[in-house]
């Protein structure tokens, strides 16, 4: 069913910060510039909800938003943006690892992988980290409809067949595109799934 309502809660600057709640958290995080804000909004079905620009870095918190009063859409800021100092950088890092270790009722993690470039060596850490730490987590590979040349399905195996050169399998994925609309029923339908089941 498409999200009837969505309320921006808050936006926090660590895991120790955040609400006190027993729903399910779901986690969006990418590479910087990957078009999370963009999907976030296309899940929503709001234009505006989260803050989409052409400079990356702009989510530095983690932001809560309730949906229909039953989970919660994770905003974290993204990973390698390298227009900030080392500093801050790690302070990010800190701040995302604490709150998908320490997060118990995270549900699932959302991991964005640009589908129109080959599998980056951050995205391949940022994987391993998270299998490494036995989270739950799927894929979505965005912004399928500005592949140029190759089709989307070809682009995204390629990708998966290098993610495969270090994994034995891989976790389920989603294929989106906001200009066209593409994925966000499936990945709302596996949240609800997902909510249903526990």
């Amino acid at each position: 069913m498409p999200i009837t309502e969505v309320e921006f809660v808050a936006s926090f600057k660590d895991v120790d910060t955040c609400p006190r709640t027993q729903l399910p958290e779901y986690a969006f995080i990418g590479r910087s510039n990957v078009g999370k804000s963009t999907l976030i909004n296309l899940l929503t079905g709001r234009k505006k909800l989260a803050k989409v620009s052409s400079t990356p870095g702009k989510t530095q918190l983690i932001n809560y938003f309730k949906v229909d009063d039953s989970w919660f859409l994770v905003d974290l800021p993204g990973y390698g943006y390298a227009q900030i100092s080392k500093k801050r950088r790690d302070e990010w890092k800190k701040m995302i690892d604490a709150y998908l270790i320490e997060r118990e009722n995270l549900a699932c993690i959302f991991l964005l992988i640009d589908s129109r470039i080959p599998l980056q060596k951050i995205d391949l850490e940022f994987m391993n980290f998270l299998g490494g730490a036995q989270l739950p987590f799927v894929l979505v590979f965005t912004k399928i409809d500005k592949i140029k040349g190759k089709s989307s399905d070809e682009n995204v195996e390629n990708i998966r067949m290098a993610m495969l050169e270090h994994w034995e399998s891989l976790p389920q994925h989603f294929m989106t595109s906001a200009t066209k609309k593409t994925g966000s029923k499936e990945i709302i339908e596996f949240i609800e799934n997902l909510n249903n089941n526990n």
